[in-house]
């Protein structure tokens, strides 16, 4: 398809009665030709449905899209949009989780190589043990936790005698250092009288967006019903990315105009959630530069305007595993200005930065929930102490 023939296309959605490049989205329950409700048992049509979507609340230029047509590749390549429309199903909970581990394994293979030889040279291989820190270090977990780990690594492991299973005590202390005693639980079971309501929030370039679009899979991948909010009003692309992960997994996607009042987009996420009896909000918001205070600002105020039209039941900070210890200080400035509870690592794989797991949870207090370990769809999962430190040292 040459350039001219994407025009003329775009001209005819435009002239169709589209507002600009919008993929629209509907609710799965909507996907049927007729559907119960909860209250009644009542069956509803399809383009009944479709009219509820559209609310209006707090701001009149906040709408819910109904479904539209897909767009073909050459189109979805030339508005932005970085995969083309699909209508795969997402994978289940359990078989990405087992798919993940050796993804991550892979991924962290500098530590697994010094792990390796620390158990091939035995307890009293200092070398081994000087080289484990060092790659410690190298891999974000931070010089003074790098050093407390391998010193506890050391103690317990000449603890247990000179016949002991090396791998496996180290594994047990693993295990125990990296879970943390924290509950893993994401919060996004639906309320008598409210859907759940996550917020995802970061600075640009985390891959708040994504992750958001890959966290709707996995809860439609557990039979949620799932409503978007495109609270990223200063990036238009944004909105449109959203929307394109709100078609493959049949979720209705809240958006406003761009450049309009996230905290506005906010809200009507969270009410037309309230009215259309979803399971759960994901709200996208706007990546923060960290040391700016007024956009900081903003996003609290995204924070207080949500809760009031039903509650905040979960803040997602999305951390890029890449950043290393510029991560930790974009953390602690974020849980100042919203209740964060639960960390998402994004871009772990191919990297071994695999210290910063521990690390985070150490500065923040807060447990890591998912992990992003991939491009795919389905490259996110929850975060499995286990499995994290079966790919270290296997």
């Amino acid at each position: 398809m040459n350039s001219t023939q994407i025009v003329e296309i775009a001209a005819g959605l435009l002239a169709g009665g589209g507002v600009g490049f919008v993929i629209a989205t509907r609710n799965k329950k909507a996907a049927q030709q007729s559907s119960p409700t909860k209250d009644s048992g009542s069956t509803q049509p399809v383009a009944e449905l479709n009219n509820i979507h559209t609310h209006e609340a707090a701001s009149s230029d906040v709408e819910v899209e109904p479904f539209a047509a897909q767009f073909d590749d050459a189109v979805s390549a030339e508005i932005g949009i970085a995969e083309p429309v699909t209508s795969d199903v997402p994978e289940s909970v359990a078989a990405r989780s087992i798919r993940l581990r050796d993804r991550f394994g892979k991924s962290q293979s500098s530590i697994s190589d010094a792990f390796r030889k620390v158990f091939s040279g035995g307890a009293d291989s200092d070398a081994s043990w000087d080289e484990l820190e060092d790659t410690l270090i190298m891999a974000d977990l931070g010089a003074r936790a790098a050093t407390d780990v391998v010193a506890d690594l050391k103690a317990a492991v000449r603890k247990a005698g000179s016949g002991a299973d090396i791998k496996q005590v180290v594994r047990e202390h693993l295990v125990t250092l990296v879970d943390g005693g924290f509950s893993r639980e994401l919060a996004t079971a639906r309320h008598d009288d409210r859907p759940a309501v996550v917020l995802t929030v970061g600075v640009n370039g985390t891959g708040k967006t994504t992750t958001t679009g890959k966290l709707a899979r996995l809860l439609v991948s557990q039979d949620k019903d799932v409503l978007l909010g495109a609270a990223d009003t200063f990036r238009a692309a944004a909105a449109n990315q959203l929307e394109t992960w709100g078609e493959r997994v049949g979720s209705p996607v809240v958006r406003g105009p761009e450049g309009g009042d996230p905290a506005s987009v906010a809200f009507d996420a969270v009410s037309a959630g309230v009215e259309q009896e979803v399971d759960v909000v994901l709200i996208d918001t706007a990546g923060r530069l960290h040391t700016k205070q007024g956009l900081m600002d903003e996003l609290g105020k995204v924070h207080r305007v949500a809760a009031k039209a039903g509650g905040v039941d979960e803040i997602l900070l999305v951390i890029d595993a890449t950043t290393g210890q510029n991560g930790l200080a974009q953390a602690r400035v974020f849980s100042e200005v919203v209740p964060v509870t639960g960390i998402v690592l994004s871009k772990l794989d191919g990297t071994a930065k695999g210290g910063i797991v521990v690390a985070v949870q150490q500065e923040l207090g807060v447990p890591i929930k998912l992990v992003g370990l991939g491009e795919g769809p389905d490259d996110l999962a929850v975060f499995d102490p286990n499995a994290f430190v079966d790919g270290l040292i296997n």
